[in-house]
């Protein structure tokens, strides 16, 4: 059971949590008619259009104008020493796009600090379960979501999938940070960065004839649903699990669980209207745009086959077979089968019997004194290592793209 400690449960959290939150694309053709009703909605109201129609009008046209005039390399630049969400915007930005950024920058009326505040203790005491589940639930579940894996691999960063997924393990990574939205932390950074790149790549990736012909029919990607279907991969997936998992959970942690995910996707340009104001409204949206569109595709299953290698290689005690087998406990056969993960008859009834006992124990340490600090202490080292080792030592940087993967 040492492979399955939290220690090495943290690695594949760190390495493949939020892969498509970069990425972000869309549900298959057998997605259903839209009837959520945006009263559910943080907004409490909007005109209930289709998401899957409405993109990011902000961004898209300023991000288009960047790259037609060439600026991407000067921006990107610019843009590396941007770190801190208190420092002002770098020198040398555009003025249509530090327009755009300032304005991008700034938290929704209704963020709540005391609720940002305890989404930092839920983080502090759960990250273990939440690094697990965003790894080897969601990171992987994205593959089985047809446009979003083929958004990932057609796009420039599905040539270097290892510098894709250092990039996307930033983003969880500032999700969970104790300081994300605080003036020291990075999220907003990161939040901004990333809704360029989805910018750049809605003007990019219709360019490619790969993806063109293998998109369904979607002629631009990264919706406002899609979007909000990598959302619930991540937010929505991960509260349900801890629910089978029987971990307890206080209201108010669960609460700021969903609101700092409700204050990132509209950091990322969702709009209001489609962001669920409670976990019961995230259910009935994620029934409706991410459980029916789950389906196979030969890109879906090499970028799971690429995703399982790179985190093999961060400890030896982490094997392909015991990797496989905790995906399948965590995501079900039925997910297992669509992004071709083996079946691992000896460890799967292992890890079945064994974690909800590991759980249970880790629950009881919970309440000693300086167990939570302590236990934050050792994950949070191996969240860094994870990062450090994903980007070989170099700063991650979430660069705008001027082209699509290269044929």
């Amino acid at each position: 059971m040492d492979g399955l400690s939290r220690r090495k449960m943290l690695f594949t959290g760190g390495a493949l949590g939020a892969l498509g939150a970069l990425s972000a694309a869309s549900p298959a053709q057998a997605r259903s008619l839209w009837t959520w009703s945006p009263s559910g909605s943080v907004a409490g109201t909007g005109a209930g259009l289709d998401p899957q129609w409405v993109w990011d009008e902000e961004a898209d046209p300023v991000l288009a104008a960047v790259l037609d005039r060439g600026d991407v390399p000067a921006v990107n630049a610019a843009l590396r020493t941007w770190t801190r969400n208190d420092q002002p915007l770098p020198d040398g930005l555009p003025a249509d796009l530090r327009s755009f950024m300032e304005q991008a920058r700034r938290l929704p009326d209704w963020a709540d600090p005391g609720k940002l505040q305890a989404a930092a203790q839920f983080t502090k005491k759960k990250g273990i379960y939440t690094g697990a589940l965003y790894g080897l639930g969601s990171g992987l579940m994205s593959t089985a979501i047809p446009r979003e894996a083929r958004a990932v691999y057609y796009s420039k960063g599905g040539a270097a999938m290892k510098d894709r997924i250092a990039k996307t393990a930033q983003l969880g990574y500032d999700v969970g940070d104790l300081y994300a939205y605080q003036p020291q932390g990075g999220m907003i950074v990161t939040a901004v960065r990333t809704r360029l790149v989805h910018a750049a790549v809605r003007h990019l990736l219709p360019q490619s004839p790969n993806w063109s012909q293998t998109s369904g029919g979607q002629q631009v990607p990264i919706s406002q649903a899609d979007i909000m279907v990598t959302w619930h991969s991540l937010a929505t997936f991960v509260m349900r699990k801890l629910k089978d998992w029987k971990v307890p959970i206080s209201s108010a942690e669960a609460d700021g669980f969903l609101h700092v995910w409700q204050v990132t996707a509209h950091m990322l340009g969702v709009l209001d209207e489609y962001i669920p104001a409670s976990w019961e409204e995230a259910e009935a949206q994620s029934r409706q745009v991410l459980d029916p569109i789950l389906a196979a595709t030969p890109e879906g299953k090499e970028l799971t086959q690429v995703l399982l290698g790179i985190v093999a290689q961060l400890d030896a005690g982490l094997t392909r077979p015991l990797i496989s087998a905790f995906a399948r406990y965590t995501l079900g056969d039925r997910t297992g089968d669509l992004i071709g993960l083996e079946q691992e008859p000896f460890w799967e009834p292992l890890i079945s019997a064994a974690w909800p006992l590991l759980v249970a124990f880790r629950e009881g340490l919970i309440p000693l004194p300086l167990i939570p600090t302590a236990a934050w202490t050792v994950e949070e080292a191996i969240r860094k290592f994870v990062l450090l080792f994903l980007s070989e030592g170099r700063p991650i940087s979430l660069d705008i793209p001027d082209t699509n993967r290269p044929s």
